[in-house]
C-alpha cells in the first residue's frame, strides 16, 4: 500500500519520543530530521518536506507543548494536523456549473489512467443520482476510442464519439449534445502523449477555448514520484488545473506526489484511484489521509465503504437471523460475497485503528476466502441450513468435491460453532445491540481458515 514506508519510519521516530516522560528542544529538532527524511525517502520534494518539518518544529518546541503530560502525543498531533494541511485541508468538490452541463476536461500524459478514471468519477456521480455523458477527444492512441466504449457501457454511462475527426468540435459537438438532452456533467476524455510537448498543450488549450470547462482535472500516476510534481506544475502553468486525480495509490508506491502535488501546485487532489475496478475510486479527504499516513486507521472511509456497498436488506435479515440465533452457512456464504465487494481484508482491516501495524506480520490470504466458499458450495442445501448433519462420510464428500482435506472442512465447521456462540450473546439483547449486531460481519479477523496471526 502507498505510503507503507513513510508510515513506518514516522512511527519510529515517534516512538523514541514516547519513550521521553519530557522533550526538549534537540529532541523535537532530532525527531523532525528523521521525518525529513522519511519524507524525502517517500518521493516528497526537498522544498515541500524542509517547509514541513521547519512548521512542525516551529509549533512543537512551544512552551505549551514541552509543559503538557503528554508531549509526544500533543507533537504527533501537530504532526497530524500539519499534513492534513499539506494535502490541503478539507475534501475538494468538483466545481459545478450554475445552469448544466457542468464541463469536466480530464487530462493528463498517455497510461496515467485518464480514460478510466473519466469513467469511474461518472460512474460515482451517476450513482448520486446525476446523468453523465462521457466524451471520446482521444483521436490518436490507437483503440483509445473503443476502450472508453467499453468502459462506458461496464459503468453504465453513455459515450459519444465522432470517429478519428477533430477533438475541438468532438469537444464542441458533446457539449451541445449534452444540453439537448439532459445530461448534467460532460466528461471530455482528451489525448496524452508520452511526455509533455507544445502540440499537445496547443490542443488542450484550443479544446478549453472552445468549451470553457468548468472543471479541469489533471490525472497523474502516483507511480511517478517527483515527476508527477513536475507534470502536474507544467499542466497547471499551461491550462490553469482546477484538481488532480491521483491513480495508484493502491500500489507499492512511496506516495510522495500526494504530499507534493498540492503544495507544489496549490490545487486540491479531488480523487484517489485505489484499484483497477470501476468502483475502485475514493474522494480524497486529506485528514484521513493524514491518518491513515499516522497509523490511525481511517473508520470514517469504512463505514461509506459499507454504506456504497453492502445490502440494507441483507442486512436487516441477518440482524434478525442474529437475534434469533438462527444464523447458518448460506448467511456466512452470503456475508463473505458482500465483503468481498468492499476490496481485500488487508485493505479493510488497514482502516481500523491499532490494526494496520499489525497485519504485516498477519498471515490474511483472500484466496483462503475463496477456499472457504468452495467448501460451502460443496454442501446440499440441507447441510449449510443444518451443520449439525454433517457426519464423516458427509465430511469426506465435501472435501473430495471441492479438492481440499476433511481437515479443511472441520475447521470451517468449528469456527462456525465460534461464531455461533459469540452471536448468542445478541439474541437476548435489545436495542443498543441490534446495531452492535448488523455490523458485526462473520468476516472478522480469525473467522475463517487462513486468516490467522491477530
Amino acid at each position: 500500500m502507498a505510503f507503507e514506508g513513510l508510515s513506518d519510519k514516522l512511527e519510529a521516530a515517534f516512538k523514541k519520543l514516547k519513550s521521553k516522560g519530557s522533550l526538549t528542544e534537540s529532541d523535537v529538532k532530532e525527531a523532525m530530521r528523521e521525518v525529513r527524511l522519511a519524507l524525502l525517502e517517500a518521493d516528497v520534494s526537498y522544498k515541500v518536506a524542509k517547509d514541513f518539518t521547519a512548521g512542525v518544529t516551529e509549533k512543537a518546541i512551544g512552551a505549551k507543548v514541552m509543559e503538557s503530560l503528554t508531549p509526544a502525543q500533543m507533537v504527533i498531533k501537530i504532526v497530524n494536523d500539519e499534513l492534513t494541511a499539506l494535502m490541503g485541508g478539507t475534501a475538494a468538490r468538483l466545481n459545478t456549473a450554475p445552469h448544466p452541463p457542468t464541463v469536466v476536461m480530464m487530462c493528463g500524459l498517455q497510461g496515467s489512467g485518464k480514460t478510466t478514471h473519466s469513467a469511474k468519477i461518472a460512474k460515482m456521480l451517476k450513482g448520486q443520482g446525476h446523468r453523465p455523458l462521457l466524451a471520446a477527444c482521444d483521436v490518436y492512441r490507437p483503440a483509445a476510442i473503443k476502450q472508453l466504449q467499453v468502459i462506458g457501457e461496464q459503468a453504465g454511462v453513455p459515450v459519444f464519439e465522432e470517429g478519428a475527426t477533430d477533438p475541438v468540435q468532438i469537444a464542441s459537438d458533446a457539449v451541445r449534445l449534452a444540453k439537448d438532452q439532459g445530461y448534467d456533467f460532460v466528461f471530455l476524455d482528451t489525448a496524452g502523449r508520452l511526455h509533455i510537448d507544445e502540440q499537445l498543450m496547443q490542443e488542450l488549450k484550443n479544446i478549453k477555448a472552445a468549451v470553457h470547462p468548468h472543471e479541469i482535472l489533471l490525472v497523474v500516476d502516483a507511480m511517478l514520484g517527483q515527476d508527477a510534481v513536475n507534470v502536474a506544475s507544467t499542466f497547471n502553468e499551461a491550462l490553469g488545473i482546477d484538481g488532480l486525480v491521483l491513480t495508484k495509490l493502491d500500489g507499492d508506491t512511496r506516495g510522495g506526489a500526494a504530499l507534493s502535488a498540492r503544495a507544489v501546485t496549490g490545487k486540491p487532489i479531488k480523487f484517489a484511484g485505489v484499484g483497477e475496478k470501476l468502483d475502485d475510486l475514493d474522494v480524497f479527504h486529506p485528514d484521513r489521509m493524514a491518518s491513515r499516513i499516522l497509523g490511525m486507521g481511517d473508520v470514517l472511509s469504512l463505514i461509506e465503504k459499507a454504506e456504497t456497498t453492502l445490502d440494507e436488506k441483507r442486512a436487516e435479515e441477518l440482524e434478525k437471523k442474529l437475534r434469533q440465533n438462527k444464523f447458518d452457512l448460506n448467511d456466512l456464504l452470503m456475508q463473505m460475497e458482500e465483503m468481498k465487494k468492499m476490496g481485500s481484508m488487508k485493505d479493510i482491516l488497514s482502516m481500523l485503528p491499532g490494526i494496520g501495524k499489525k497485519l504485516k506480520d498477519a498471515d490474511i490470504d483472500d484466496r483462503q476466502l475463496d477456499r472457504t466458499r468452495a467448501i460451502i458450495l460443496s454442501m446440499t442445501p440441507k447441510e449449510r441450513a443444518k451443520p449439525d448433519i454433517i457426519n464423516a462420510s458427509r465430511k469426506r464428500r465435501i472435501a473430495a468435491g471441492c479438492g481440499m482435506q476433511v481437515e479443511d472442512v472441520n475447521r470451517l465447521l468449528a469456527q462456525y460453532k465460534q461464531m455461533q456462540k459469540m452471536f448468542k450473546q445478541f439474541g437476548g439483547n435489545k436495542g443498543g445491540s441490534k446495531k452492535r449486531a448488523r455490523r458485526m460481519m462473520p468476516n472478522m479477523p480469525g473467522g475463517f481458515p487462513g486468516m490467522n496471526g491477530f
